[in-house]
Order: C-alpha cells, then sequence, then structure tokens
C-alpha cells in the first residue's frame, strides 16, 4: 500500500463518493507538503474554504485551493514550484500532472489543475471520477490582511503560512456578496459564513474594505452596519433551497441545512461581531 493509500485509509470513508473527497482532500495536503518543501510560503499564504476546513476544523469538505502572494508581483513564477509537489506526489507513491492555465488575457489570478496522471487514470480508474485539484494564486492580493502558521502533519510536518481568522472572514463576506457563480448561488459560502458567526469570528473590517475596492469599488463597507445592510439585502435574493443543494455533496451530516432560510441568515448576520 502506497503512503497516498494508507492516508485514505485513515479517514475510514464509508461510500463512493466520500471516498472520492478523502482522495482530494489527501491530494491537498500533499500538495501543501511539496509547497511548504519549495519554499512556496516565503512568499504566499494560504485562504478559503479549504484552509478552513483543513487547518480550522470545518466539517465541510472541500474542492479548491485558494493562496495569496503576501505582497503584488505581476512577475510570480508559479511552475518554479510544481517540481517539488511533483516529487511530493512521488515520495507518496502517486504519479500526477500540474499544469499551469494559459489564458489569453492575463488576469490577477494565477491558476492551474493538480490531477492524477492521465495513463494512470486510464489503466485504473475508468469507473471512478478523476482526481483533480483546482490551484490558484493571487498575484495582486488587497492589502491590510496578516497571516499565522498553522502546523501540517500529514504527510509530513510542515509549516504552512495562512491568513488569520479574521481576514478569512473578510475574503468569505466579500465572496457571499460579490460572487458570480454561473446562475446559482454557492452555497459553501454560506455554509462558511454561518461557520464564522457561530464560533465567534471578528471579522475584520479594514481587510474587508480593501476586497471591496478591487471588485466593488462604489461599495461602502467601512462600517458593520454597511456590512450587515448589505448582507441582508444579498440574502433577500438568494433560494436558499438551492443553496442548501450546492453544499450538501461536501457534507457527511446535512441534517444542519434544514435550518436554513433568510430569517436564519438575517439572524446570524445580526449575531456578527468586527474588528
Amino acid at each position: 500500500m502506497t503512503l497516498f493509500d494508507s492516508l485514505v485509509e485513515t479517514y475510514s470513508p464509508k461510500s463512493v463518493a466520500e471516498r472520492h473527497a478523502v482522495q482530494q482532500e489527501v491530494m491537498q495536503l500533499i500538495a501543501l507538503s511539496g509547497l511548504a518543501r519549495s519554499g512556496f510560503f516565503a512568499k504566499a499564504a494560504f485562504y478559503g474554504g479549504t484552509c478552513l476546513h483543513l487547518f480550522h476544523g470545518m466539517e465541510r469538505f472541500s474542492e479548491d485551493m485558494d493562496f495569496s502572494l503576501l505582497e503584488p508581483d505581476r512577475t510570480f513564477d508559479f511552475e518554479s514550484y510544481f517540481p517539488a509537489v511533483r516529487e511530493e506526489f512521488a515520495m507518496a507513491g502517486k504519479e500526477v500532472e500540474i499544469q499551469l492555465k494559459r489564458k489569453a488575457n492575463p488576469t490577477s489570478v494565477e491558476s492551474a489543475f493538480l490531477k492524477e496522471s492521465s495513463e494512470i487514470f486510464k489503466i485504473g480508474f475508468t469507473m471512478q471520477k478523476q482526481l483533480k485539484v483546482k490551484i490558484e494564486v493571487d498575484i495582486d492580493p488587497p492589502p491590510g490582511f496578516s497571516t499565522e502558521n498553522k502546523l501540517l502533519v500529514r504527510p509530513v510536518s510542515r509549516w504552512i503560512r495562512v491568513y488569520a481568522p479574521g481576514d478569512l472572514f473578510a475574503g468569505k463576506v466579500s465572496a457571499a456578496l460579490f460572487r458570480a457563480w454561473r446562475t446559482r448561488t454557492k452555497g459553501r459560502d454560506w455554509y462558511d459564513f454561518e461557520w464564522y458567526v457561530r464560533r465567534g469570528v471578528k471579522c475584520h473590517i479594514a481587510h474587508l474594505v480593501e476586497r471591496t475596492r478591487q471588485v466593488a469599488p462604489e461599495t461602502d463597507l467601512s462600517t458593520p452596519e454597511g456590512i450587515k445592510a448589505a448582507l441582508k439585502k444579498r440574502i433577500a435574493s438568494i433560494d436558499f433551497k438551492t443553496a442548501a443543494n450546492d453544499v450538501r455533496p461536501f457534507l457527511k451530516d446535512v441534517s444542519c441545512l434544514d435550518i436554513w432560510s433568510a430569517d436564519y441568515f438575517n439572524a446570524l448576520t445580526d449575531m456578527m461581531q468586527f474588528a
């Protein structure tokens, strides 16, 4: 049994869907380890839902990995870190491919796809979904955030630089308000929003303001009252049954979604704390 397979078995997955989610999570852990070994976290920090799941105990599984440079750098060479990621997977007994997504028009986000080797997939995984993790790096990040080191213990112990909780919350509020995701609401944003509020995490207003300047400069989110009003306006437009269906496949226990409604999220918004 490879190290990759043994890591999967530590989760004791109970279904095909859960095993697939666990395998993706193990890929995320190994990718983090490879990036750390390469020195990536001297220049970047981990944030987003996957960071919340892996380092803060949020229960939902997550697909993508989001990183931010510590300072804007339009010349950042993300591909230079790929060999270390491939080597980390090779040591775990898993062949993978990682490729930069080439864009016709440059943006502030570098994207790459990490997936199990196509040849291996064709031979051994024809009855399963191919394992794939999207990795994004914001190379022109909004300022005003702080970071901390969190300990990754699997597959080996490494320090991972992550956003501080209040800045993670600010990023999630920005996503809940302004993310354009096809024609549906990304329920995972609201699941995470609920997680922050229930745990009393204080949303860092200064970083939220900086994020808003990039995506919606006409919106004033400089006060708790303004933030709550914007959230309630957004909540009024959401079909929370559809939002719950979006997050359902990523949860082991879906009963927590029974309470979801506009009234519930308005009440959560009233409970928000700020820093």
